[in-house]
């Protein structure tokens, strides 16, 4: 992963709009069972809405029940970040898109085997490309 994508806080509003700015930017989160993903059941790939890096295939998505798109692994695990979240009172694990670090939403330990992982992302967060 040698390619970055760095951009001033105005080029990145002026790119993605003031909702999913507040999402990508500045971490915020969508409210449960609205965004346009957390109920897609059609094939194909979710990107990074900041930078187009393809990071989830619908193959790994399901229904957690939690009104946002969750999916048990990504496509690469180096297209995502995990870092560390204890904001709010409580500790969570953040994920990141690796190339251009767009807040994704959470991962948390009790998804869905194979890998007992829940990525709980941000409609917001994403593009869909369907296959």
């Amino acid at each position: 992963m040698g390619r970055r994508v760095e951009k001033t806080d105005s080029a990145w509003l002026e790119q993605l709009g003031p909702e999913r700015y507040a999402v990508c930017r500045r971490k915020g989160t969508e409210p449960a069972f609205r965004g346009e993903h957390y109920d897609r059941k059609d094939a194909g790939t979710y990107r990074c809405v900041c930078c187009g890096e393809p990071l989830f295939h619908s193959g790994t998505k399901y229904d957690s029940g939690t009104g946002w798109p969750s999916f048990w692994a990504p496509i690469d695990s180096q297209s995502v970040s995990e870092i560390p979240d204890t904001s709010h009172g409580t500790i969570r694990t953040e994920v990141v898109c690796a190339i251009c670090d767009s807040h994704l939403g959470h991962v948390f330990p009790d998804g869905p085997d194979p890998t007992g992982r829940r990525y709980c992302l941000n409609s917001a967060s994403l593009d869909f490309e369907p296959e």
